[in-house]
């Protein structure tokens, strides 16, 4: 589980930050540094400030956008480059340019003063800082929680958030990042954690939905049990429900949808209106332009307004 401030050094997943050993170091540090410069992580898994400095160093880099890429070192595998390179302690990071270590500095920094670290070597390079960062590392966050790297996505939310505490996407991308990995106490307590005015941003509900959706998962019965019993009697509402959750829980979510509005026509007032009440959770942790949420929210209307 991921808190804020806190992470692993696990693999990168972009093509700006790269795990790099000895045997590779010439061609993704030395001659890569000719045209882009460099920064050098030297890390370990057993070091605590690694797990801090290490995410918001790769936050800071993809916020660069480019105009600086990041290698990671792990000195137990790789103690020969280290030593070529005196590393005596670590985290140690030096910036490469132009084939040649420019700038670096040993142990973990503070947030800012990491996005200055970078902003100076952008500059040595005669490059500049793209407008927007947080907005770049923000979409690669997003980018990697799609492809399934949640923990990487976790740590860039978590850097993200060091540098700007109030940013709400990062708030519920980390909360998202920890109920993909089921972590979903950790995610409660970081929902919790966002600012008050940001309660009803449509990003915070979403993650709220998703989290509820996600502790009904767990309970889930087998679907092929609950649809027997909905088939045996389709009148057993709360067979039908929980039919609906297990479907979701399978991420069968269209036939989730299906068998809640089909409750809804039933008997929309059973169970206080826990058919509307579970599209509502389902519509909401979706995006809005989802298909299953447009010809949902279209059904349901139809229903409603009949």
């Amino acid at each position: 589980m991921l808190e804020l401030g806190q992470g692993a050094a696990a693999a990168p997943a972009t093509d700006l930050i790269k795990d790099v050993s000895e045997a590779t170091f010439m061609a993704e540090v030395v001659d890569a540094s000719m045209t882009t410069p460099v920064i050098v992580d030297f890390w370990a898994p057993w070091c605590g400030p690694c797990k801090t400095l290490g995410p918001a160093l790769e936050a800071a880099v993809t916020a660069a956008g480019g105009a600086v890429t990041m290698a990671k070192v792990n000195v137990d595998e790789n103690q020969g480059i280290a030593g070529q390179l005196r590393v005596q302690s670590i985290p140690t990071v030096y910036a490469f340019w132009q084939g040649q270590p420019v700038d670096g500095f040993q142990g973990a920094l503070p947030a800012s003063e990491i996005e200055a670290f970078v902003a100076k070597v952008v500059e040595t390079s005669g490059g500049e800082m793209p407008e927007g960062g947080l907005e770049e590392a923000l979409a690669a966050a997003e980018e990697m929680l799609v492809e399934g790297h949640a923990m990487d996505a976790g740590e860039t939310f978590a850097a993200i958030l060091e540098q700007d505490t109030d940013n709400i996407a990062a708030f519920a991308g980390l909360a998202r990042a920890n109920i993909a990995m089921g972590a979903l106490d950790q995610a409660e307590a970081v929902l919790n954690g966002a600012p008050a005015a940001f309660a009803d941003a449509p990003e915070v509900e979403a993650a709220h939905a998703q989290l509820a959706l996600a502790r009904q998962a767990e309970n889930a019965g087998p679907v092929a049990e609950l649809r027997a019993q909905v088939e045996a009697d389709p009148d057993n509402h709360q067979a039908r429900l929980d039919l609906a959750q297990a479907l979701h829980a399978a991420d069968e979510v269209e036939a989730a949808v299906n068998e809640l509005l089909e409750l809804f026509r039933r008997d929309r007032e059973w169970n206080d209106g826990a058919a509307k009440a579970q599209l509502f959770t389902v519509f909401e942790a979706l995006k809005p332009n989802d298909p299953v949420v447009l010809n949902g929210r279209r059904k349901l209307s139809s229903m409603i307004f009949a």
